[in-house]
């Protein structure tokens, strides 16, 4: 693979991961709800995400998605169906002044934050039909086909980290410096509504 290969690759990943979407809304919706303690669980949950829509793809799934409708709708709705549901439960949740808030039990936060962003990321059936699809377009058959896959796919992750660590360390600053309880529990909705359109966003996908 040739370095301008490799450039394109990754200047095309990060227009495809630093543009609006269903993930990003995800990233910022839940460190504007959560502040910046959401950063490493935000982004560790999104890369665990889009490895297994790669490893999905690299297995053929992807393929299977692309010719099955059905299957194809079924994860969308699934994907836009969470994401309003974590938007509904964002919107709810009500800011608790003082140290009653400090005693909250930030380990389950940061296991319910890693599960939600990877949840999310992996039911996108358009990333796993993307990897299948985008990944072969920048591979040179004529070598070793491996060791290219591990190099874009290591590529892609790397700018899927920067990307999700960017929105959220932004939407996460935000958040910390604002104390009043009223504007954060104003930013809680806020970000209840950011998931709800994510899901809306999901729920339009066509193949």
């Amino acid at each position: 693979m040739s370095l301008e290969v490799w450039f394109s690759f990754v200047v095309a990943s990060m227009v495809l991961c630093f543009t609006p979407g269903p993930t990003v809304f995800l990233v910022m919706g839940q460190a504007l709800n959560h502040g910046k303690k959401s950063v490493i669980p935000l982004v560790s949950g999104v890369l665990c995400g889009d490895l297994i829509a790669i490893s999905l793809s690299l297995l053929g799934v992807g393929a299977l998605l692309s010719v099955s409708a059905n299957l194809f709708h079924f994860i969308k709705w699934l994907g836009a169906g969470y994401l309003i549901y974590l938007g509904i439960r964002a919107w709810r949740t009500k800011t608790i002044e003082g140290n009653e808030q400090d005693t909250q039990s930030d380990l389950m936060n940061s296991k319910m934050i890693f599960r939600d962003s990877l949840i999310v990321t992996a039911l996108n059936p358009k990333g796993i039909v993307f990897f299948m699809a985008f990944l072969p377009l920048f591979i040179n058959s004529n070598v070793n086909v491996l060791p290219q896959m591990i190099v874009l796919s290591l590529s892609f992750l790397f700018v899927s980290a920067a990307s999700a660590s960017f929105y959220a360390i932004f939407s996460g600053t935000i958040r910390n410096k604002v104390r009043s309880q009223k504007f954060q529990n104003w930013f809680n909705k806020f970000s209840g509504g950011m998931l709800c359109g994510a899901g809306a966003i999901t729920a339009t996908i066509q193949k």
